[in-house]
């Protein structure tokens, strides 16, 4: 695979480690009813973990854009389009929990419904869908090599 191509799954990889620590941390705030962030000893937890997503949230279709063209994954064309999906989503998620991050205090119902939003939903199906086939991908070229 080589120095680029490890970095760049790496990437990948702790693009979606962020995002997924990130939302299971979200699904146990939202559980502790906060009210006011100032009363939360986790808030400031929250907050970090909400800017590593967005982090890594930027530009995540280019980041998956890179593995594809790279590995020249074929049909190229349903890549193309499905890439364009995931990249949508992301910047929906993305303008998502930015206006969360926004707020000067973040509630657990605010958290609840950031959990819940179709954007936040969609973008993490887009990730599981393409990590798996990624996965089956390097296992089918690892087998003919």
């Amino acid at each position: 695979m080589g120095v680029d191509g490890d970095r760049k799954h790496m990437d990948l990889k702790t693009r979606c480690d962020a995002i997924e620590e990130c939302y299971e941390f979200m699904l146990a705030y939202a559980a502790q009813g906060v009210v006011d962030e100032a009363s939360s000893q986790s808030a400031g937890q929250l907050r970090g973990l909400l800017a590593r997503a967005e982090a890594a949230l930027t530009g995540m279709g280019d980041a998956y854009r890179a593995v594809v063209e790279r590995d020249q994954l074929e049909p190229a064309d349903r890549y193309r389009a499905f890439l364009d999906v995931l990249d949508r989503d992301a910047r929906s998620a993305l303008a998502a929990f930015q206006l969360v991050i926004a707020q000067p205090s973040i509630s657990s119902q605010l958290i609840d419904n950031l959990n819940a939003s179709i954007h936040v939903r969609a973008l993490l199906t887009d990730l599981f869908l393409i990590d798996e086939i990624l996965k089956s991908q390097s296992r089918q070229r690892s087998v003919r090599t």
